[in-house]
């Protein structure tokens, strides 16, 4: 196998070569810089829109404002920047969910990801606009709802869908106790269910694969079992043009195997990250008293949680550890080296061709 003939990824009009998504990560991990990197290598670039501008030295009532301003001026930056797929996840669970949709529609961004619950209502913010949706799901049930109710309202289907294992970084959608007990379904049956229902559907879904995949071998892998592509998100971390603080990159390059570890977070749901003092304090039951002005999160009671998620996030993109930590995948202690987004997709595609 050649370059030439590595399986390009297509949603619809658009052709992704090699078939990787870069995983959009928050709070301001994956940026415009990210994105326009991974984009200019026939990658698709992913901005995290969450908590994107610096709303924690504003009043509550400039929030929705705030994050608006800045999440069209990284999609701007990228553009200015890259001529190639840019997208935007937006979880479900944002409290300003819908204003940032509108934001993505009105800059005509490529794709619109979206996870951390069903998005159900997502196709009516296109305004006719042909802009690729792909929801996020960790299940074959979970993806039908959503095929259903968008049939029913809106007459359409996703673009593509995501199917995201347990092995991920950040939050996961999986039942605390399977997770510990080991009997969360394997990413590559999930992929194999995923297949077989979106390929009975009228028009067939691409299948995206998620959740821990490291390399060419990993990518190669998941082609074979039918995916049509995949997105990665922890080994983008450990690049020059990644957004994040050098201190963010440098905890993945020292973490060790036993350092990533699974947490509860405030979200109300398990979430993947590294080891390190404030992570040893909240597991044995530690809390960190906060006042929240914003509610950024459907699904945060600041009343009963432990720590505030957005300023524990936002606080480690920045560098500052005190009462912070990083989210990671499953495989980020195998991250050995920062290098240019250019070089470690030359990795990935000679791998993709070495094992395909």
């Amino acid at each position: 196998m050649t370059l030439k003939e590595i399986p390009s990824l297509r949603i619809g009009s658009l052709e992704i070569n090699p078939p990787i998504i870069q995983g959009g990560m928050g709070v301001r991990v994956s940026r415009s810089g990210l994105a326009a990197a991974v984009a200019n290598e026939g990658c698709a670039g992913v901005i995290a829109s969450v908590g994107l501008g610096d709303y924690e030295n504003q009043p509550a009532s400039k929030f929705v404002e705030v994050n608006n301003d800045a999440l069209r001026q990284e999609i701007r930056t990228a553009r200015a920047n890259s001529k190639g797929v840019i997208g935007v996840n937006v979880m479900v669970v944002l409290s300003n969910f819908e204003e940032l949709v509108k934001v993505c529609v009105e800059e005509d961004v490529d794709l619109i990801i979206s996870g951390s619950g069903l998005p159900l209502d997502l196709p009516k913010f296109l305004n006719g606009k042909d802009i690729k949706l792909i929801p996020i799901v960790s299940s074959v049930r979970a993806l039908d709802v959503i095929c259903r109710k968008w049939k029913q309202n809106y007459n359409t289907q996703p673009d593509a869908v995501i199917v995201e294992g347990v092995k991920a970084g950040g939050h996961l959608g999986y039942n605390m106790a399977d997770i510990m007990n080991d009997t969360v379904t394997p990413l590559e049956q999930l992929v194999t269910e995923l297949v077989e229902y979106t390929s009975k559907m009228e028009k067939p879904i691409p299948v995206i694969a998620a959740g821990g995949i490291f390399d060419g071998a990993d990518i190669a892998k998941f082609l074979k079992l039918g995916a049509s592509g995949v997105q990665m998100a922890t080994r983008f971390v450990c690049t020059d043009e990644c957004d994040v603080d050098i201190e963010f990159k440098n905890a993945y390059i020292n973490a060790k195997k036993e350092d990533i570890v699974i947490v509860k977070s405030p979200v109300g749901l398990p979430g993947r990250v590294i080891r390190n003092e404030f992570v040893e304090k909240i597991l044995i039951g530690g809390a960190v008293p906060f006042k929240c002005k914003h509610h950024c999160l459907r699904t945060c009671n600041p009343k009963t949680v432990p720590f505030c998620i957005a300023k524990v996030l936002g606080d480690a993109s920045k560098g500052l550890w005190y009462n912070a930590f990083a989210f990671a995948g499953s495989n980020a202690y195998r991250c050995t080296e920062i290098v240019p987004v250019k070089k470690l997709v030359d990795e990935l595609k000679a791998g993709i061709i070495e094992n395909l």
